[in-house]
């Protein structure tokens, strides 16, 4: 059955480019979106351009001082020690040429996913331009200038008055977002990633919980380096499912970092495919069953931009559009367009070979530890029954 769904995107989010080496490369969402209309699951009435986001806008969660930085920044006028003040001019977070004007299309992307599920006729929508969550109110952190999540949520409080359900699977913990509504109870935020024990930004255990009357309303579920698919799933979906039926949400918000997966070259999960497939799967699921279907989906990281993001990130499409994981054979002519470019041999099929992983001698290991951290952090909330 066909799905009303938006598809937010524009030529110019590629101008969000730190340099030609940065990991960070918005060359993914082009490649995800050709991809898509290769198999004709997207089509052009499906998509909607993004706007820029206003200033007033950016100001829901950033400080006034630090745009008015970022704006310089990309002018060429902030010196070098008052930028590093504010994160920008950083090893990760490196100054480019108006920087303020494409982080802030990503962030207007957003907002226009937003308004189309809340205001407009869509069900859901995907911006794979966003989902930039290490953004702070007065710091630019991990490749994110503005925080494009974090200043939609406070949008939908603000202008629609509804509890968010915000769940991020990226393999970094989602530590931007999560400090922005720490303290807010009608913002509930999900985090499962890597361990902080190997991985940035260090933060994300369960004993983060959110203060004052956000005090239950904060969960983190940090898993073990090498974690597999069967582990990563089932403690996704326990984890996922307790906290709906816990928080009843009116919307869900989901940040979709496509870096879980082994062949990614900045962490150290080891999930193929199949984590891609249930992450979006479940998120829609459980939109329909508390949310009357309200579901915006943004992108995040992933490094791998070749071989993994495209396909994961198509997944999120397809299950919103036509409730349907695709299989068998990718496209001829996108491998053919984009293996002249690619310096990795690209696989031919959506599914990942038995041979792209490799052997885990600690998996049971792995898994029980991830098990205990689910256990740890549902028993630290006091109100779940599972």
């Amino acid at each position: 059955m066909t799905r009303n769904a938006t598809f937010v995107f524009s030529n110019d989010y590629l101008q969000y480019q730190f340099n030609q080496d940065h990991p960070f490369n918005q060359h993914r969402v082009l490649m995800t979106k050709e991809l898509l209309e290769s198999t004709a699951v997207l089509k052009d009435q499906d998509i909607i351009q993004p706007r820029l986001a206003t200033d007033e806008e950016l100001l829901l969660f950033h400080d006034y001082h630090y745009i008015e930085a970022v704006k310089k920044a990309g002018e060429g006028k902030l010196n070098k020690d008052e930028g590093l003040l504010y994160g920008l001019g950083t090893e990760d977070t490196p100054v480019f040429s108006n920087m303020h004007e494409a982080a802030s299309l990503l962030v207007g992307g957003s907002l226009t996913a937003v308004d189309a599920v809340l205001y407009g006729d869509s069900d859901h929508a995907l911006n794979l331009g966003g989902g930039l969550h290490h953004g702070f109110k007065r710091k630019a952190s991990g490749f994110c200038i503005y925080n494009d999540a974090a200043i939609a949520i406070k949008y939908i409080r603000e202008n629609y008055g509804l509890k968010v359900l915000y769940v991020d699977t990226d393999a970094h913990h989602g530590d931007g977002v999560q400090s922005a509504f720490y303290d807010d109870p009608n913002v509930c935020t999900f985090s499962i990633h890597e361990t902080g024990r190997y991985l940035f930004p260090g933060t994300g255990e369960v004993n983060e919980r959110g203060i004052k009357e956000g005090h239950g309303y904060t969960f983190n579920l940090p898993i073990d380096a090498f974690t597999q698919d069967e582990s990563f799933v089932e403690v996704y979906e326990s984890a996922f499912k307790n906290i709906a039926a816990y928080f009843k949400p009116d919307v869900i918000l989901t940040q979709n970092g496509a870096d879980a997966h082994c062949y990614d070259p900045l962490t150290h999960l080891c999930g193929t495919m199949e984590i891609y497939e249930r992450i979006p799967a479940l998120a829609h699921e459980l939109a329909h069953i508390y949310c009357d279907g309200k579901w915006i989906a943004l992108g995040g990281g992933g490094y791998d931009i070749w071989r993994v993001v495209p396909r994961a990130w198509a997944q999120i499409w397809n299950v919103m559009k036509v409730d349907q994981i695709a299989t068998g054979d990718l496209p001829m002519a996108w491998l053919e367009k984009w293996q002249q470019k690619s310096p990795l041999p690209l696989p031919h099929h959506w599914h990942d070979s038995n041979d792209a992983f490799p052997v885990i001698p600690r998996k049971e290991e792995i898994k029980e530890k991830n098990k205990k951290n689910l256990q740890q952090m549902l028993k630290y909330s006091n109100r779940f029954t599972s």
